[in-house]
């Protein structure tokens, strides 16, 4: 075959038809050994990077002029491909759409905008990771690949798991805030004051702020006092529910808190919910099916769920739940093993535990029961308190469930149990008074993590 030499060396060469530069034997038509560096790449066919393929090299292309990126066919630049570095000053035209794969690393020195909208405006099935602002809540809230979560910037640090009773009656109405270390066993410390002395009030929180709404009181209060839950102190007052009442209820997510039913003194079914960051008035947020007070409820990071209720002699064994971020009524979700009232509730992220409670003949129960909460059905045995009561309440993180209080003869105890197994209630302490109907919150409960 031929052979043409150009220079003094063997860096350009023809063989055939193939062409090498820095080889003698090319083996494609263009066979470079070596980079190639392309001082002016600006033309009418874009810009390309060479891949990995017969000797050649991976390189980078580098634009370092300054580039319009139009959104019309044809033009510098109109079509862009493979690994770009662009180091000179970019301009993306009106009208033109920018897409880009994955990216390692990533910095702004100014600012830069995620995509934002409202809750019903969010993409149901995103890749995990995806991040938007959320426009209802003013929040920044990101994918983990199931659920939409609130992206959580308050450091808590050492008081990080805490679970806290407020108000109650010895009999006699009570302000008394207390609170236990959930990762520890012991007795109760004091945490303030109520605003308002109350009972058979209800409780939401965040992971920053506590909520007590609602009760009991000369005769029924619509205030719901708030706290902050890693700083002790007195309750303040936030807002007021749509009406004076005491409670079936409550639960939250890490941003929205739901009071439902209760009795005026009449039975209502009325659920009221508030934004836990921002103080104010509760907004009616739907109807439960059960009308009446004495319940409880609890929440996974989607659905709020409230069960039984009374008062005797029509005491019920009603399950019901709400999707958190949507308003609306609440749908029947299956039944508790027995009717009952005056029953405690908690649940981590995927697991709610209903416990004693007053059940019918004038008898209480020390029964645990639970359920799946992203499924339906009826309530399922867990095992059993350390001995039978009423009118305690419950609050849990991800591992433990604690109920404390509750009567006949208004008590001190606190049971915990493991929520992710089943078995029998063990002793934890006591609160800091003996008393029942409190109201609690959590830092750390099922709820955390959804809207």
């Amino acid at each position: 075959m031929p052979k043409i030499r150009i220079g003094l060396s063997t860096d350009f060469n023809l063989v055939g038809e193939q062409v090498g530069i820095g080889t003698t034997n090319p083996t494609a038509r263009l066979d470079v050994a070596g980079q190639i560096l392309a001082d002016n790449t600006a033309g009418s066919g874009g810009i390309s990077t060479f891949k990995e393929y017969q000797g050649f090299h991976q390189t980078q292309s580098n634009i370092t002029n300054n580039v319009l990126i139009d959104n019309g066919s044809s033009g510098p630049y109109s079509s862009l491909t493979g690994e770009i570095k662009i180091t000179g000053e970019t301009t993306v035209s009106s009208g033109s759409t920018v897409e880009v794969g994955k990216t390692k690393t990533l910095t702004v020195t100014d600012k830069f905008a995620v995509p934002f909208g409202d809750t019903n405006s969010r993409d149901n099935t995103p890749e995990a990771g995806t991040t938007r602002f959320n426009q209802d809540f003013g929040t920044l809230e990101f994918f983990d690949g199931v659920n939409w979560k609130t992206v959580n910037s308050y450091a808590r640090g050492g008081a990080a798991g805490r679970a806290i009773w407020g108000g109650g009656a010895t009999p006699a109405k009570v302000k008394t805030i207390d609170y236990v270390q959930f990762n520890t066993l012991g007795n109760a410390l004091d945490f303030g004051d109520l605003d308002i002395a109350r009972e058979m009030n209800a409780g939401a929180s965040s992971s920053i702020r506590g909520l007590f709404p609602g009760g009991e009181n000369s005769p029924y209060t619509a205030q719901i006092d708030y706290i902050t839950i890693a700083s002790e102190g007195n309750g303040i007052d936030f807002g007021d529910l749509s009406q004076a009442r005491l409670l079936r209820g409550g639960c939250s997510s890490s941003s929205r808190g739901l009071f439902a039913g209760g009795r005026t003194p009449t039975a209502v079914n009325t659920i009221d919910y508030v934004e836990i960051s921002t103080i104010g008035n509760a907004i009616d947020f739907g109807d439960t099916v059960f009308a009446g007070p004495w319940g409880t409820g609890f929440a996974s990071p989607v659905r709020g769920v409230w069960g039984g209720g009374g008062p005797a002699p029509s005491q019920t064994d009603i399950i019901e739940y709400n999707t958190i971020a949507s308003k609306g009524n609440a749908i029947d979700y299956g039944d508790l093993g027995q009717k009952k009232q005056s029953l405690g509730g908690c649940a981590n992220s995927v697991r709610g535990l209903f416990a004693s409670g007053y059940i019918q003949n004038n008898t209480n129960t020390n029964a645990i029961e639970f359920i799946t909460i992203s499924t339906g059905g009826n309530a399922q045995y867990f095992g059993s308190l350390t001995d039978t009561r009423r009118t305690m309440e419950g609050a849990a993180s991800q591992i433990r469930g604690i109920f404390g209080g509750g009567e006949p003869s208004v008590r001190t105890d606190m049971d915990y149990v493991t929520i992710t197994s089943t078995g029998d209630a063990q002793d934890f302490g006591d609160l800091t008074v003996a008393r029942a109907s409190c109201g609690t919150v959590s830092d750390s409960h099922g709820g955390l993590g959804g809207f």
